[in-house]
């Protein structure tokens, strides 16, 4: 029986990945920090598919050791993933002048690093038993600076560095990455951002629509079953992955535009 791994896998993109990984016959262990919430997703999964097994870990992806320790208890006891999905994150959204040192800290301990230590954990295991594939996932903030998001974007524009490299490097053991860059997504972590969000910040990143958690993992999990680098929900990601550069100019006069008026207020 294949396995899949996934953090965040209690709710949102990863819990809608979990659940269609649990239909196709994956066994699952999912990673997340509420306890509670991780017992509530296993038994919703093992509802619908009562023949997957399903592990759940609660641990902080930013906590290193214990991170470390959780993913190795999961492969002894379902083995190597054949999917494992990145999918724990934070965004508070906030200017760079007020947010704390810490907040910075712990975006990239959470967004990057603890992305970081499940791949590293991983990949050997993953060779050993003949190769995988690692879901990542990023934001339209990996593509350029947006006001607003100092802590944020910093940490997603870190992940699509590695993402890159590793695309590279871990060919050659039979392990792709797939990069996905979902638009808004109707999940807590997005209604969390509302509390911080400025308005400029609101406005700034209006029209990518709003997607629903299944439609983001069913493209993440059909783009890494492909074996594809990058995978760009809708056509506002399509656009920035292929012409960031070129229009970066155009969105920093557009986003200076918007800033005036709000600090006009």
């Amino acid at each position: 029986m294949p396995a899949a791994f996934i953090t965040g896998g209690s709710s949102g993109i990863g819990f809608a990945a979990a659940w269609e990984l649990a239909i196709k016959g994956y066994s699952l262990a999912l990673f997340a920090r509420d306890a509670a919430k991780l017992l509530a997703a296993r038994d919703a999964l093992l509802e619908a598919a009562p023949d997957i097994e399903v592990e759940v870990f609660a641990v902080d992806v930013a906590n290193r050791a214990s991170f470390v320790e959780a993913l190795k208890a999961a492969v002894r006891k379902i083995g190597p993933p054949d999917m494992a999905i990145a999918s724990a994150g934070i965004a508070e959204p906030g200017l760079f002048r007020e947010q704390s040192f810490e907040q910075h800290q712990r975006h990239m301990d959470v967004n990057y690093f603890g992305t970081l230590t499940f791949i590293e954990t991983l990949r050997g295991p993953m060779a050993a038993a003949g190769g995988g594939r690692f879901g990542l996932i990023a934001s339209g903030a990996a593509f350029f600076g947006i006001y607003g998001y100092g802590a944020y974007a910093p940490s997603k524009f870190a992940l699509r560095g590695l993402a890159e490299i590793l695309h590279l490097e871990l060919e050659n053991t039979n392990i792709s990455v797939t990069l996905i860059y979902p638009p808004d997504t109707d999940t807590p972590q997005l209604e969390a951002e509302k509390r911080t969000k400025p308005s400029a910040t609101q406005e700034i990143t209006e029209g990518g629509g709003l997607w629903q958690p299944v439609d983001v993992a069913g493209r993440l999990i059909k783009g890494m079953e492909a074996g594809k680098p990058v995978v760009t929900p809708g056509p506002q990601m399509l656009l920035l992955n292929g012409l960031s550069s070129l229009i970066s100019p155009i969105l920093r006069w557009h986003q200076r535009r918007i800033i005036r008026k709000h600090e006009a207020k």
